[in-house]
């Protein structure tokens, strides 16, 4: 059976929107980047779930949803998501549409994550 990166996706975010951090970090490989607006650019697996942590210690309703997960490779998937969320000490809301493209390697582990938010 060969690699499904769009399902591989669907099983990334649903450890994110269950706050799952162990599994969110089997799914990154050791030297991964990851580029966003709200977590900035990072490199490698410790510095990446070290954002995820200080993100969702902000965050912690975030409820996302895709909108649509397609393959646009045999090793990497695009989502269209949206999220919304609330700041833990201001409560001030986040709304948030987007876009990102995670590649995987070989061994199914994330090696990049390119996220964009669209203007609204």
């Amino acid at each position: 059976m060969s690699f499904d990166p769009a399902h591989a996706v669907r099983v990334f975010h649903e450890a994110i929107n269950a706050l799952d951090f162990d599994t969110i970090d089997d799914f990154f490989a050791e030297d991964a980047v990851y580029g966003s607006v709200k977590v900035g650019g990072l490199k490698g697996k410790p510095d990446i779930m070290a954002a995820f942590r200080r993100y969702f210690e902000t965050y912690p309703d975030q409820v996302a949803t895709d909108e649509l997960i397609e393959i646009v490779s045999p090793s990497a998937a695009r989502s269209v998501w949206r999220l919304k969320a609330t700041h833990s000490q201001t409560g001030e809301p986040l709304i948030r549409f987007g876009e990102e493209t995670i590649t995987f390697n070989a061994e199914g582990r994330i090696i990049s994550v390119d996220v964009t938010d669209y203007k609204v």
